[in-house]
């Protein structure tokens, strides 16, 4: 489980670090950019919803 926090932890980290350098120019991010933010958000709901998984199966 330590592992999957921590990973969540970087995952999140990189998301964060791009949505604030995105949000310093006025103009739309590249579609590159905004992709990567996405991917990441998909990233990070997987990571959550196998973290979940793994805490159901350890209260049993």
């Amino acid at each position: 489980m330590d592992k999957l926090e921590a990973l969540l932890d970087r995952l999140k980290t990189h998301q964060r670090s791009l949505i604030l350098a995105a949000a310093e120019y006025d103009t739309l991010p590249a579609a590159s950019v905004l992709r990567q933010i996405a991917e990441l958000e998909n990233a990070i709901a997987a990571v959550e919803a196998v973290a979940d998984e793994e805490r159901g199966r350890r209260q049993r």
